[in-house]
């Protein structure tokens, strides 16, 4: 999992939470249905945008967008209701090939085991596998995906060339010229032309944000790697960054309003406010995972309770309590995988991936999440009040004329 737009399932609400639960579900199948299971892991948060938005624009087709897929053990092995249809190959074509330029550009920096000549090569092969098949699904949507491929590889050349007195704009222009092209297709997918245009803007800003993110991120690891970083080679200070990304981000929403939807709440959520959430993560830590700051530190570890001397033992403990034993390493980055997937590291109530322990996620519990849920729920009263809200710094106020009462 991967992306800048990490939303918190308070804060999206039971209606959302669904809506984009359907469409990472979606293209996490997407990819296995097209290219086998090893697929499955660039599913990534950012790509599921696409989908997001095809679906948005698209005319009510009574849930034929939709289909019930089977069990899954990152669903707590439950069915669930998830996209399908051409937003979802879109992504799916989209993820795969940023999952390779994400590869290929950790095997130029040489992090980890990528450092290693004969890792380095059996990664570059999977790269090219993954650029190749999302030229494929690419091809079935109709969309080039040389676009972003071509992105990719002036990057590099772009990177080469920026030194001190750089404009960082020129640094993220490869991204933003990707990004616009895959935003502005979902408008031709769902037959609403008039919206390529300003989803076209919309997303050359998002490839902006997500480079510039990126970079303040990874700005301290990548100075201790010695690593490149756009901001750092560049010599851009933060306030001058964390300017772009504000005048980036109120661009984003300007643009949506000059785009017609069908359901615009999903869409609204994630790019006017998660987006923004994203940006004061960002700059607030620099790294770090959003809810640990947002909501403050995690709760400490819960001490186990005394043993009575007199209970008999088992194996594991107390007979009548029957404790599991541990899980291992595998086993337990699987867990771990499934409980992030779901939210519940951030959001729920849990076990332990590896010792079982009982462990509560830091937004539960903590008395913030109240305003999360309750906070602009005018998004998700009616469809005509998808893209505007009373009392958001992103709009003056709802005047579809409904009379939901926001």
């Amino acid at each position: 999992m991967f992306g800048i737009i990490r939303p918190c399932r308070h804060r999206l609400g039971e209606r959302l939470t669904a809506q984009w639960t359907a469409h990472l579900c979606g293209l996490c199948l997407a990819l296995r249905a097209d290219h086998g299971q090893f697929a499955r892991i660039v599913t990534n948060y950012d790509g599921l945008l696409l989908s997001v938005l095809t679906e948005a624009q698209a005319e009510r087709d009574g849930g034929q967008r939709r289909r019930t897929a089977g069990p899954c053990p990152l669903r707590g092995m439950r069915t669930a209701s998830v996209a399908r249809g051409e937003g979802a190959r879109l992504a799916a074509a989209v993820s795969l090939v940023l999952a390779s330029a994400k590869v290929r550009d950790h095997v130029a920096d040489g992090d980890g085991l990528l450092a290693r000549r004969p890792v380095a090569a059996a990664a570059r092969r999977v790269a090219a596998g993954w650029d190749a098949a999302g030229a494929r699904t690419g091809s079935a949507v109709g969309f080039d995906t040389a676009v972003l491929v071509d992105a990719v590889d002036r990057q590099l050349g772009v990177e080469s060339l920026a030194g001190p007195g750089t404009p960082i704009l020129t640094v993220t222009e490869p991204t933003e010229t990707a990004t616009a092209a895959a935003f502005a297709h979902t408008a031709l997918l769902a037959g609403r032309p008039e919206n390529a245009a300003p989803l076209a803007e919309a997303g050359r800003l998002f490839g902006r944000l997500a480079h510039l993110l990126d970079a303040v991120e990874d700005r301290e690891a990548d100075a201790a790697s010695g690593a490149w970083n756009p901001l750092t080679a560049t010599g851009t200070p933060p306030a001058e960054a964390r300017r772009i990304a504000g005048d980036a981000l109120h661009g984003i929403r300007l643009a949506l309003r000059d785009a017609e939807f069908t359901d615009a709440g999903l869409v609204h959520r994630l790019l006017a406010h998660e987006l923004g959430a994203s940006v004061d993560r960002a700059f607030r830590t620099g790294a770090g995972h959003a809810h640990a700051h947002a909501h403050g530190p995690a709760p400490k570890e819960p001490e186990a309770p005394p043993r009575d001397p007199d209970r008999p033992v088992g194996p594991w403990g107390p007979p009548e309590r029957g404790p599991r034993p541990p899980r291992g390493l595998l086993a337990g980055c699987a867990v771990w995988a499934g409980l992030a997937c779901t939210c519940q590291l951030c959001c729920g109530e849990y076990e332990s991936p590896w010792s079982r322990e009982p462990r509560k996620g830091p937004c539960e519990g903590c008395g913030n999440c109240g305003d999360c849920a309750d906070c602009c729920q005018c998004c998700e009263c009616c469809g005509n009040c998808g893209d505007c809200c009373d009392g958001c710094d992103c709009c003056d106020g709802c005047d579809c004329g409904c009379d939901c009462g926001c």
